[in-house]
C-alpha cells in the first residue's frame, strides 16, 4: 500500500499488549498506512491505561468506558464522577468506548448492563463525545437505549459490525457509523451487506488485542491489519483502496474531531 494512503483504526485494545511491544506495533501500523488508532477502555483501570498510552504515543487516542462484560455492578455517583474525571483529563480522550449490551449466557445481569450503558451515554452527551458501542445478541435493546437516551446527539459507531442490512440501516438511522473489522475479509454474508451500505456510513477497525491462542505471534491482530479490511472493502465495492481509505478515515476523523490531526500528517 502506498505510504500516502491514510488509514485509521476506530477500535483497539492496545493497552492489553506489553508496553515493550508498543513501538514496533506502531511502526508496523505506520508502514501499513495507519495514522491513528483508538484504544478503548473496558474497566476503570483499563480506561486509565488507555489514556496513559495515548498520552505517551502521538498516533494513539483513548476511549472511556466499562465493557458490558465487565458491567457487574451499577454505575454509582462515585464511579460516574471518576469516569467523568478521566474523560476530562486529557485531550487524547476522543470517545466513550467500549460500552453497550452483551447478552451471551455468561454475560452480567441485563438490567445492570442497561443502567451502565445509559450512564455512559449520559456522560457522552455531557462531554460531547461520540459513543463507540458493543452489541452482541442484543441489537433491539441497544437501539432502544440509544434512541431513549438521545445518543444520536453525539453519534458514534457500531463496533465490530457483523449484522445484516436491516441492523446496519437501523444503526445509521440512530446516527451511527458502521465499523467494519477483519470478519469482513472472510464472511460472505457480511460482504453482501458492505456492498449495499454506502461508504459514507462506514469506518474501519481491527479490535486489536493479544491473541495467545494463535500459534504464531505474527498472526495476532494489530492496527496494521486495518489495511486488509480496506483492501477487501475496495474489492467488494469495485473502487480503489485509495477511495476507501480517504472516505473512511475522513469519516472517523470528523466523528472524533481529529481533522486537524489528519491534516498535519
Amino acid at each position: 500500500m502506498p505510504s500516502d494512503i491514510l488509514l485509521a483504526d476506530c477500535h483497539t485494545h492496545l493497552d492489553q499488549y506489553p508496553s515493550a511491544e508498543m513501538t514496533k506495533i506502531l511502526e508496523r501500523a505506520s508502514d501499513s498506512g495507519v495514522v491513528f488508532a483508538v484504544c478503548a477502555g473496558t474497566t476503570l483501570q483499563s480506561t486509565q491505561d488507555c489514556i496513559d498510552l495515548a498520552d505517551q504515543h502521538e498516533p494513539l487516542f483513548a476511549g472511556v468506558g466499562i465493557h458490558p462484560m465487565e458491567a457487574r455492578d451499577p454505575v454509582t455517583d462515585e464511579i460516574y464522577a471518576e469516569l467523568e474525571r478521566m474523560g476530562k483529563s486529557s485531550s487524547k480522550v476522543v470517545c466513550i468506548s467500549e460500552v453497550g449490551l452483551d447478552y451471551l449466557p455468561a454475560s452480567p445481569d441485563h438490567a445492570v448492563q442497561d443502567q451502565v450503558f445509559r450512564a455512559h451515554i449520559r456522560l457522552a452527551r455531557s462531554l460531547k463525545l461520540p459513543v463507540i458501542f458493543h452489541s452482541r445478541e442484543s441489537h433491539p435493546d441497544v437501539f432502544k437505549v440509544l434512541r431513549e437516551e438521545n445518543a444520536g446527539e453525539v453519534g458514534g459507531a457500531m463496533h465490530y459490525f457483523q449484522g445484516d442490512e436491516a441492523t446496519a440501516r437501523e444503526a445509521i438511522d440512530c446516527g451511527f457509523y458502521i465499523s467494519l473489522a477483519r470478519p469482513l475479509t472472510r464472511l460472505p454474508e457480511l460482504q453482501e451487506v458492505a456492498k449495499i451500505i454506502p461508504l459514507d456510513n462506514m469506518v474501519l477497525e481491527t479490535d486489536a488485542a493479544p491473541q495467545p491462542f494463535k500459534k504464531y505471534r505474527t498472526n495476532w491482530t494489530e492496527p496494521r491489519h486495518v489495511q486488509s479490511v480496506a483492501e477487501t472493502l475496495a474489492e467488494i465495492k469495485g473502487i480503489s483502496v485509495e477511495e476507501v481509505a480517504e472516505v473512511t478515515t475522513r469519516n472517523l476523523a470528523r466523528l472524533l474531531r481529529l481533522e486537524r490531526f489528519i491534516e498535519a500528517v
